[in-house]
């Protein structure tokens, strides 16, 4: 293979933001929560856990609706991201940094990474701000 194709694949297979600092606010019971962890840690993220026996508060103030909350809650880049959100949604959210509050993937859905092995099937991960609640990635 030429090296310039080599040089590309690199690129493509190596995690863009390789040791950004994630912060997960689980119950320290749900196993989960911790199997995100591990997922994002896998793809190159440095993870902190912290235990937080009431996560729906936290995320509630951090502007999360009662109707979008899931099991886990997460600080990354500047953004609060909540719920089992696949790592290529928060790769682009970290590129792109538009001018939102985070992003939500309301419940446990089974298809979702840290609930499954692999993100698989579609999710609706929806962003929130100043500006209100909209999709941003039905994928």
């Amino acid at each position: 293979m030429n090296k310039s194709i080599l040089a590309i694949l690199a690129v493509i297979t190596t995690p863009a933001l390789a040791a950004e600092q994630v912060t997960v606010y689980r119950d320290p019971s749900c196993g989960c929560c911790g199997l995100w962890a591990e997922y994002m840690q896998t793809r190159g993220y440095d993870v902190t856990i912290v235990d937080d026996t009431d996560v729906a508060r936290r995320a509630m103030a951090a502007g999360v609706p009662e109707q979008g909350l899931s099991c886990h809650h997460s600080e990354i880049g500047g953004y609060e991201v909540h719920g089992h959100i696949p790592e290529e949604i928060i790769a682009r959210l970290l590129t792109e940094r538009p001018a939102i509050t985070g992003l939500i993937l309301p419940g446990m859905p089974q298809n979702s990474p840290g609930m499954a092995r692999e993100k698989y099937g579609t999710l609706k991960v929806y962003s929130y701000g100043p500006d209100g609640i909209e999709v941003y990635s039905h994928e």
